[in-house]
């Protein structure tokens, strides 16, 4: 028997609903996965409250939840592939929130050695997202990037990315992630009005930007994203909307093999993330409470 967490309406975080359930054995194609650790991310929150279903509906009752790390528990007939015992990163859009579930193998990529499971869990969106992004900028030595919401899961994976690229970095965060940046790497700066001047007094030292990832899509991050680079193409978004299409910022497009390559680099001590909060995976409505509420810093994860 697994444990899942569910909703059967759309609503807050508190409509979610703890059940057990009993897995069918895998098909063709199909493994069974026991969850080790699940990450929690804010696409969670907005499909459970029915943002997401004009776009991306789903049927009720439904499991949320679109990363995780585990261990291989059973495979399909004639399989070959995963066998019992590896470990494994798992990404889909939905059904994560289980202490087991029954998943495609095509959704699975192998854990590399020395990559705990918290972090694995980690690895899908936010390292696959940054990773996606930049090699989408085609960011290299020679480049200043500004991110936008650089302490965040996706921001701090870019952040420690673009480092690894040969880049130099300039990050936005509240002030109470000032040093968190710096920690990282980062040249950090402020929120708010004088953005674009204050990230300018930083390239007089860094070097003139030269392209952007903005994470936030709020009105100031687009306005600066757009004077700073005056015209420049060089700029994506994980918030595409109509301001930041006109701004001209491009969608991230996920990349094939940006987990393992995200992974990769995990697993070379180049990429980590910091776990701003372990919950027990029965305690899921109060995760998606902080992760809506804006936590800020970090990843959550839910531990089975």
């Amino acid at each position: 028997m697994s444990t899942r967490i569910y909703f059967e309406e759309y609503g807050s975080p508190q409509v979610l609903k703890v059940g057990i359930e009993e897995l069918p054995e895998p098909g063709e194609g199909q493994v069974l996965v026991e969850f080790r650790a699940v990450s929690v991310n804010p696409i969670d929150w907005r499909l459970v409250a029915g943002h997401l279903k004009q776009w991306a509906p789903v049927d009720l009752p439904a499991v949320p939840g679109c990363e995780a790390a585990g261990v291989v528990a059973a495979v399909g007939p004639a399989f070959e592939g995963f066998t019992v015992g590896d470990e494994v990163i798992w990404n889909g859009f939905i059904g994560g929130y289980r202490t087991e579930a029954v998943v495609p193998a095509d959704q699975l990529t192998p854990l590399p050695a020395g990559v705990d499971f918290e972090q694995a869990a980690c690895i899908p969106v936010a390292g696959g997202t940054a990773y996606s992004a930049l090699k989408q900028l085609e960011i290299g030595a020679d480049d200043t990037v500004l991110i936008h919401g650089a302490a965040g899961g996706v921001g701090s994976g870019a952040v420690q990315i673009a480092q690894a690229f040969g880049a130099r970095v300039i990050g936005t965060a509240s002030e109470a992630n000032q040093e968190y940046l710096r920690e990282l790497g980062a040249e950090p700066v402020t929120y708010g009005p004088g953005l674009a001047d204050r990230v300018r007094s930083l390239a007089d030292v860094a070097g003139n930007v030269t392209a952007v990832l903005d994470t936030v899509g709020g009105d100031d991050s687009v306005a600066a994203t757009a004077e700073l680079l005056q015209g420049s193409n060089r700029a994506v978004t994980t918030v595409p909307g109509k301001r930041s299409s006109e701004a001209g910022l491009a969608a991230v497009r996920q990349l094939e093999g940006r987990i393992v390559e995200a992974a990769t680099l995990a697993a070379e001590g180049q990429l980590t993330f910091t776990i701003a909060h372990r919950m027990p995976l029965i305690e899921a409505a109060e995760a998606l409470e902080i992760s809506r509420a804006g936590h800020g810093r970090g990843k959550i994860v839910l531990l089975p």
